[in-house]
């Protein structure tokens, strides 16, 4: 899935699953924090969220782990955007 595309339509769910301490420091715009370690227990709040759901964390990594989790439990779609700087590109791309 392109995700410049994603980032344009109205409705998208973004997760941040980095630590609430790294949250703090800097998220994107719109943004909610679910920790990677929390996503399993907040798997049926995910699944009534508005899709796609879009996720991120610092390098990719976590937010990779966290889309493969969620597919796994019947969440199509889960898009792992890659790092918070990624995201912040996108969403600057996508206002213009």
């Amino acid at each position: 899935m392109n995700l410049a595309k994603l980032f344009q339509e109205k409705g998208l769910t973004l997760i941040d699953v980095r630590e609430p301490f790294e949250f703090s420091m800097g998220h994107a715009e719109g943004a909610i924090n679910i920790p990677l370690g929390s996503i399993p227990a907040n798997i049926d709040r995910i699944r009534q969220m508005q899709q796609p759901v879009i996720l991120y964390c610092r390098s990719g990594n976590r937010s990779g782990q966290a889309e493969a989790f969620l597919r796994n439990c019947g969440v199509p779609q889960a898009y792992n955007a890659g790092s918070l700087e990624d995201v912040l590109h996108y969403q600057q791309v996508t206002k213009v």
